[in-house]
């Protein structure tokens, strides 16, 4: 997100609106990137946690959809930078060559630094919907941040329950 641009905030709610927008970009860009995280695993439970996922992105880029319509807004084109860098950085492992494990073990990280930076932006925007008022929006957005937490512990368990193992022994 650019914050020192020249966006315009006239009021709290057009922040709001700018983080929602943010997100929603974040999301779309994730359901690019997490195909391609899925076909570079190795591990069949990573596979499977990227597939499932998938499945939640999809559906925070709806209920993301959802907030901007309560509000009357659309998504104007904002671009999320902050995503494109942590899928930049994702790349890298997914064209590394070496180890499988360890290179599971390497999705694994940048996987949850994607799940870091989303936490951070769903419950920063959960608030900022509270504090307007939004508690419908904050509803939404509680229920995505809940899923994010929910995966970002879904990876801890398989790093730390197989594939960080896996990847010292290799």
């Amino acid at each position: 997100m650019a914050l020192f641009s020249a966006t315009k905030f006239d009021n709290f709610e057009d922040l709001f609106i700018h983080q929602i927008q943010d997100l929603y970009d974040a999301e779309r860009q994730l359901t690019e990137a997490l195909p391609v995280m899925e076909q570079h695993a190795s591990s069949p439970q990573l596979k499977s946690a990227f597939r499932a996922h998938l499945a939640e992105t999809k559906n925070h880029v709806n209920r993301l959809d959802q907030v901007l319509k309560m509000m009357g807004r659309q998504h104007d084109g904002v671009t999320c930078a902050a995503m494109k860098g942590l899928i930049k950085e994702g790349e890298e492992i997914t064209k590394a060559k070496g180890m499988p494990a360890i290179k599971d073990a390497g999705l694994i990280a940048a996987a949850q630094r994607v799940e870091h930076y989303e936490i951070s932006g769903y419950g920063t925007a959960r608030t900022f919907a509270q504090r307007i008022g939004r508690e419908d929006a904050a509803r939404l957005l509680q229920q995505t941040l809940d899923e994010e937490k929910g995966a970002d512990q879904k990876l801890t368990n398989i790093a730390e329950e197989s594939i960080n193992a896996q990847a010292v022994h290799a």
